[in-house]
C-alpha cells in the first residue's frame, strides 16, 4: 500500500550545521534504493546521501547552501512499494550493537585495518597513499576503496611510523582486512571506526541509514595535519569520481571547481570533457599533460612586484603554445640583396614628398606585396591543413597579416586582397590598422582571414630570429634589421644593403626543398621590385 514517506539525514557523528553542497533530485523523480539524493560537506570530509526507499519524490526540504544535521529533513517520498531491505534493517538495528573501543600507547606497535563498511564486500583498492617508513598523523588519508555506487578516503586511527603496508592497488578488501602497522609515535587514540551508531528509535528508515553511512563519506581534501608524503586530492563527490572514471577523466587534470569549498562538480568534468575535445579537434592541445614548472616564492630573495598580464598576452601566449606544441616548425634563415629596392624607396619618396598630404612609403610594403607574388606561385603555403590532417584547404585569395607591438602586446591586423591594392593603397590601410592596434580599437574582423603573416623586427634591430607560425596558417616571414655588407660580385667586394629574412613553415605541409624555393622566389622579387609587374 502507498505511503507517503520521510527520508532523514541519518547518524553523521558528533558534527553539526553541516553544508548542503548538491541536491541531486527533483520533486516528480522516480528514486532507486541507494541512489544518492544530497551531498554534504564538512571541512574534512563529503557525504553522499542515499535512498533509503524506492517510489516518487513528493517534496523536498533542503537546497544548495542549507545547514544541516542528524536527522533533518531531506525529502518526503512516496512509496512504491514495500522493500526486503526495510525488514532486513529492523533487523540489524534490534540486533544489540557491540562497541569496540582500543587505544595505544608510545611505542606500542598497532594493526590498523579497514573498518566496518556496511554489507558490502570485494572492495577495490583504488588509492594507497603511504609507505613503508613514512610518519602519519591522525585521520591522514592512507588508502581509498571503491564500489560500484561511492568511494571512501580511510582515514589513520593513530599517529605514526609506518611499519608495513599489507594492501596494494588492485586488491579487494573486507570490514577487518588488515591496511597497515603502525609504530605509534604519541598518545593517539584511534578511532572505533568498527562501530556502528547507536540508534534510539529502531526504526526501518534509520536503520538502513546506518547501515549505509560508513559507505559514503569520503575526505576528498588534504587537511593542514597531512603529510607531506600524501599527494593533495581532487575535491568532489563519489557520484563525481565515478562519473569521471566513466568517461576517462583524471580529476586531477580538471582545475575548474565551482562548488562549494572548491569542489569539482560534474559540470566541471563536462566542461573539461568538451575543451578537451574542441581541442582536438581543433587541432590544438592545451598541453595539460606536460608537468608545470614550478614557481619559487620570490619575495624571499627580496622585494617583488605582481604585474597582472593583459587579456592580449594571455590569449598570445595561450595561442603560441598551443602553436608549439603541435606544429612541427623548421625556420629557413637567408638574406636579400635589396640595395635597388632601397634606392628606388628612397627615390619615390623623394617624389612624393613634393606632394601635399604625402604618403611614406616603407621597405614593409615592397616585403607585403612580394610576399603575395609567391604566395601566388606556391599555393601550399596560402593554405590550412584540415582539422583531421589528411587534407589541405586552398585559399584563392592573398591577406596578409602584420604583427604590430602595441602597449597591451602583439596583434596581427591583416590587410586584405593585397594583391590587387598598389603600394598606395597599402600604405594608408596599414596605417590606418597599425594607429588602431595602438589605440586598442581593433575588432575581431580586423585579426581575421589572414593567409601568412610578417614579424618584423627591422626597426629595432636583430640578425636572426626564429618566428612562431599563427596557426591555422601554415608560415609565417620574420624580418631584422638590414646592413651594408661587403659582397663578392665575382671580380671585387662591394658594398651591398642585405635584408635578414627568417622563414618559418609547418613541415607537415611544407618540405624543407619546397621552403627553400618559396625563400629563393621571394628574394627574386625583393632584388628587383620590377619583376612584380611582369
Amino acid at each position: 500500500m502507498s505511503n507517503v514517506y520521510e527520508i532523514r539525514v541519518p547518524d553523521i557523528g558528533n558534527v553539526h550545521d553541516v553544508d548542503v553542497v548538491d541536491v541531486a533530485i527533483n520533486v516528480g523523480d522516480v528514486i532507486a534504493l541507494d541512489q544518492t539524493l544530497v551531498t554534504l560537506e564538512t571541512d574534512k570530509a563529503s557525504m553522499d546521501i542515499p535512498a533509503t526507499v524506492v517510489g516518487k519524490v513528493n517534496a523536498i526540504h533542503l537546497k544548495v547552501g542549507d545547514k544541516v544535521n542528524t536527522d533533518s529533513l531531506i525529502a518526503t517520498v512516496v512509496l512504491a512499494a514495500q522493500t526486503d531491505e526495510a525488514s532486513k534493517a529492523v533487523e540489524a538495528v534490534e540486533a544489540p550493537a557491540q562497541s569496540h573501543s582500543a587505544t595505544a600507547s608510545l611505542g606500542q606497535t598497532i594493526e590498523i585495518v579497514v573498518p566496518d563498511i556496511g554489507n558490502v564486500h570485494d572492495v577495490d583498492v583504488v588509492d594507497v597513499t603511504i609507505q613503508t617508513g613514512d610518519i602519519i598523523t591522525l585521520d591522514q588519508t592512507i588508502a581509498t576503496l571503491e564500489t560500484d555506487k561511492a568511494s571512501m578516503d580511510l582515514p589513520a586511527t593513530a599517529s605514526g611510523t609506518v611499519q608495513q603496508v599489507h594492501i596494494k592497488i588492485g586488491d579487494k578488501v573486507n570490514t577487518g582486512t588488515p591496511i597497515v602497522t603502525v609504530l605509534v609515535s604519541d598518545n593517539a587514540v584511534p578511532v572505533a571506526s568498527d562501530t556502528l551508531p547507536n540508534t534510539k528509535e529502531p526504526t526501518a528508515t534509520t536503520a538502513i541509514e546506518v547501515n549505509h553511512v560508513a559507505t559514503l563519506v569520503t575526505t576528498t581534501s588534504t587537511t593542514s595535519e597531512s603529510s607531506s608524503a600524501s599527494p593533495r586530492k581532487p575535491h568532489a563527490s563519489p557520484s563525481v569520481r565515478l562519473f569521471a572514471r566513466e568517461l576517462g577523466v583524471d580529476l586531477k587534470n580538471v582545475t575548474q571547481a565551482s562548488g562549494v569549498k572548491g569542489r569539482i562538480l560534474k559540470e566541471d568534468v563536462k566542461a573539461f570533457v568538451k575543451k578537451a575535445m574542441t581541442e582536438v579537434s581543433s587541432g590544438h592541445v592545451s598541453g595539460k599533460g606536460i608537468p608545470a614548472i614550478p614557481v619559487p616564492d620570490f619575495s624571499v630573495f627580496g622585494d617583488i612586484e605582481i604585474q597582472p598580464l593583459s587579456k592580449i598576452n594571455k590569449l598570445t601566449g595561450q595561442h603560441m603554445s598551443n602553436v608549439w606544441l603541435n606544429l612541427p616548425m623548421v625556420t629557413y634563415h637567408d638574406e636579400v640583396d635589396i640595395t635597388e629596392m632601397e634606392a628606388f624607396r628612397v627615390a619615390l619618396n623623394g617624389e612624393k614628398n613634393k606632394e601635399k598630404d604625402a604618403i611614406k612609403f616603407t621597405g614593409l610594403l615592397f616585403i607585403i606585396k612580394a610576399l603575395a607574388a609567391a604566395l601566388q606561385r606556391f599555393p601550399r603555403f596560402n593554405a590550412s591543413l584540415a582539422s583531421d590532417g589528411e587534407s589541405l584547404i586552398l585559399k584563392k585569395y592573398y591577406n596578409i597579416g602584420i604583427a604590430v607591438d602595441t602597449p597591451n602586446g602583439l596583434v596581427v591586423p591583416v590587410l586584405r586582397d593585397v594583391s590587387n591594392k598598389s603600394l598606395k593603397q597599402l600604405a594608408i590601410e596599414l596605417g590606418e590598422k597599425s594607429e588602431k592596434a595602438r589605440a586598442g580599437k581593433l575588432t575581431a574582423a580586423d585579426m581575421q582571414g589572414g593567409c601568412m603573416s610578417i614579424s618584423s623586427l627591422g626597426g629595432i634591430g636583430g640578425t636572426a630570429f626564429t618566428p612562431i607560425v599563427n596557426a591555422p596558417e601554415v608560415a609565417i616571414l620574420g624580418v631584422t634589421k638590414s646592413k651594408m655588407q661587403p659582397v663578392w660580385n665575382g671580380e671585387a667586394f662591394e658594398p651591398r644593403l642585405m635584408l635578414p629574412l627568417d622563414l618559418t613553415y609547418d613541415h607537415r605541409v611544407i618540405d624543407g626543398a619546397e621552403g627553400a624555393r618559396f625563400m629563393e622566389t621571394l628574394k627574386y622579387y625583393l632584388g628587383d621590385i620590377r619583376r612584380l609587374l611582369v
